[in-house]
């Protein structure tokens, strides 16, 4: 594979003549000539700057407040803590505002977005070829063989179907589980006529983790096709939804990455459900406000998403960090990665701000919740030795330090709230301590963390027919409630974990990326108070110190201090198995797929796919 260039590489060869055109190299629009830089470049500042003006009105109101009656050493850790812990409240915060500003546009505010959606419901015939990857690594290789073998049923029903072929990419370590996938799958080949076009292919190793699989594809089949779509063991997506993506991806043969907007699944888990009610709402609101400013340097999730193969191979190859893990190594948050190099090669990455027929399955109670968080953790902080880059666009390089400050903040608001009896016996002993000022702060930023959420609910609200495909207004009420206070006591059970994670991080403490935990079978007392003994001993103490100094302060700390002293009850009611049977039957934080599933979910359900 040839070394990186600076030049921008000609039109990929077997795209339609005259799609995007001639390469534009004078650099007024993005490459693909879908929005002008400057009209992106207006946004971007527009977004910078109300982030920084609302940032330091934050820092300057508590600022005020820890002045009163001089700085001790506790105001100054507070503040810095402050600081790094309110950005990602704050931008998202923004992003939620302009999103539903554009929700409530229409169809006409929505092309200004992702004018590429023009071409997803094109006629013309399928021109190139799409390979479908699925990696796995020690999963139940039934459940996941029947998603794929699902979508390409969907793909079939399009009549598009002979333009994809399928592709199975194991690293699986243990020898039983590759001995299922093999059997599985030269059934499945065996039965399907296009059993030809149904390839496994186990590894030997796991070098390069996920990325290295998927490189190991592109470097044996991948010139014998111009897209590929990543899917990971718990994907499912129509038919239809991957024939519009792919529409768009010949007709704008300089995008290089297209993710779909990815949504959870049905789920019989009471803690799935809840979670994945509040991400669909919230994403919502926020993605498209996001779109709005990313514009050609969107995001990537690893999955769902369309890639050119071509420019991937020739330009995202990722680096090898140095030192030993956990932060040096192999990447292993791979995906914004490859896509900070897929636009510096002069590609577009665009997400499609809109669900339309992406799914996956959410985790099924908090303790692997937490796993996958502190995973990404740790994937995410490797982007320390990657922020010097080359020649990276601005955006894409933001998005990476975005990555870290995401998880630098939660050992912030962490020890925030292990300081807050210092700095609540601190305000008591001063006599002017503006107590209202401090309400008023604390409640701008409680709305502020829920934003998002909250313009999901008032576009949902909004919209004709919306509350309908949530089961109807008493469903929705009562979801949106019980989501809030889950997503504060939720909170509290995953900081404590992470910010013990990341104090270790120093010391070479690492996870092992591995098949993960898909089904809720319940979570045991014992299980519960053997991982989350750290949080109720944190809870305890901090919430028993408020009490001595202060009752009055430790009753308004509860929307962020009561997780902790749940965190053992709160995993084991909500990984309960007949409870989340009782809310799935009775449609409690229900989504449009549980009340009118589409084909492609009954079929899975009907199977034991859920």
């Amino acid at each position: 594979m040839s070394e990186r260039t600076d030049k921008v590489e000609p039109p990929v060869s077997g795209q339609p003549a005259g799609a995007d055109g001639p390469l534009n190299t004078t650099s007024l629009s993005s490459p693909a000539g879908l929005q002008a830089n400057a009209t992106l470049n207006g946004r971007r500042l527009a977004v910078l700057s109300v982030n920084l003006v609302t940032w330091g009105l934050l820092l300057a109101s508590f600022a005020s407040l820890l002045s009163v009656g001089g700085w001790t050493w506790v105001d100054r850790i507070l503040f810095v803590c402050f600081v790094f812990g309110t950005p990602w409240s704050v931008l998202g915060f923004w992003n939620a505002m302009i999103g539903l500003w554009l929700l409530a546009g229409g169809k006409a505010r929505l092309a200004d977005v992702a004018p590429f959606l023009a071409a997803a419901d094109g006629k013309e015939p399928l021109a190139i070829r799409t390979a479908v990857l699925m990696t796995l690594r020690n999963e139940d290789p039934t459940r996941a063989i029947l998603r794929l073998k699902t979508v390409k049923a969907s793909l079939d029903a399009t009549g598009e179907g002979q333009a994809f072929s399928y592709f199975i990419l194991s690293d699986t370590s243990r020898d039983d589980v590759a001995a299922d996938e093999q059997a599985i799958i030269a059934a499945w080949r065996a039965a399907d006529p296009d059993g030809a076009r149904i390839v496994y292919r186990r590894r030997t190793d796991n070098a390069g983790f996920k990325a290295g699989n998927v490189r190991d594809f592109c470097m044996r089949w991948g010139q014998d096709f111009e897209l590929m779509l990543p899917l990971d063991a718990d994907s499912l997506m129509t038919g239809a939804a991957i024939v519009r993506l792919v529409r768009i991806m010949q007709t704008h043969p300089r995008i290089g990455i297209l993710q779909s907007l990815v949504v959870g699944t049905p789920s019989s888990s009471a803690f799935a459900r809840i979670f994945q009610f509040g991400m669909r709402h919230g994403m919502r609101a926020y993605t498209m406000g996001q779109a709005w400013w990313v514009g050609d340097c969107g995001p990537y999730w690893g999955h769902n998403a369309l890639v050119r193969i071509a420019p991937f191979v020739e330009h995202c190859d990722l680096p090898v960090l140095p030192g030993r893990p956990p932060l040096g190594g192999h990447v292993l948050s791979h995906d914004q990665v490859e896509a900070t190099l897929m636009r510096r090669a002069g590609f577009e990455v665009r997400v499609m701000p809109v669900e339309d027929g992406s799914y996956e399955d959410n985790p099924p109670d908090a303790l692997v919740f937490i796993g996958r968080d502190v995973r990404w953790c740790q994937g995410n902080m490797q982007y320390l030795k990657l922020l010097d880059l080359p020649d990276l666009k601005p955006i894409s390089r933001f998005q990476l330090l975005w990555a870290i400050l995401m998880f630098v903040g939660i050992p912030a608001w962490t020890l925030m709230i292990a300081l807050l009896p210092l700095a609540a016996l601190d305000a008591q002993a001063q006599a002017d301590f503006p107590v209202t000022s401090a309400k008023l702060l604390y409640g701008v930023f409680l709305e502020m963390y829920l934003s998002p959420k909250i313009a999901g609910l008032i576009d949902a609200a909004t919209t004709t027919g919306e509350i309908r495909r949530f089961g109807g207004a008493l469903r929705f009420s009562v979801s949106a409630v019980i989501e809030i206070v889950f997503s504060f006591l939720q909170g509290a059970v995953t900081t404590i974990r992470t910010s013990l994670f990341m104090l270790g991080l120093p010391f070479g403490r690492s996870i092992i990326w591995s098949g993960q935990k898909r089904d809720s079978d319940g979570v045991s007392w014992r299980e519960a108070f053997a991982a989350l003994w750290p949080q109720l001993v944190f809870g305890l103490a901090v919430c028993g110190a408020l009490l001595a100094i202060s009752p009055t302060v430790l009753l308004w700390s509860l929307p962020l201090t009561a997780g902790y002293l749940l965190a053992i009850p709160f995993t084991v009611v909500t990984a309960y198995p007949p409870l989340g049977r009782f809310m799935r039957r009775h449609g409690i934080a229900g989504i449009p797929e549980d009340f009118a599933p589409p084909p492609e979910i009954l079929a899975v359900e009907k199977a034991g796919g859920y």
